[in-house]
């Protein structure tokens, strides 16, 4: 029997789409520090039945990133208020990527009532 040639594991390709939403994401967590919330950092683990948004630290919210050429907000705010109770938190909010702008000039969607609810 010849010797099989070995071939390096297979390596998961990340589909370009994800990789724009992390790079937006990470581009969110600088502008959120810079902008005097030092503690902001990436949530990991995506899509777990326990997920708690895509950015923690800001106290007292949940921050759900969207990076999309198409908006469905009504399903973006669904996951955030379920991502919200899942962190057992009043406020959510989905931050969406401004096309060509940075994140500063990003969109957040919320309810009204997290908005008056608002220090």
């Amino acid at each position: 029997m010849p010797d099989r040639q070995r071939y390096p594991p297979a390596r998961a390709v990340t589909h370009p789409s994800k990789v724009k939403g992390s790079a937006f994401e990470r581009e969110v967590v600088a502008y959120l520090q810079s902008a005097g919330f030092p503690e902001a950092q990436r949530a990991y683990g995506a899509g777990r039945a326990d997920d708690r948004g895509d950015i923690v630290g800001v106290d007292g919210w949940v921050l759900e990133v969207k990076c999309h050429r198409d908006m469905d907000i009504g399903n973006w705010m669904n996951e955030a208020a379920r991502e919200a109770r899942n962190a057992r938190c009043g406020r959510f909010a989905v931050i969406h990527k401004r096309r060509e702008h940075g994140a500063e000039e990003a969109y957040i969607t919320m309810p009204l009532r997290c908005f008056v609810e608002t220090p």
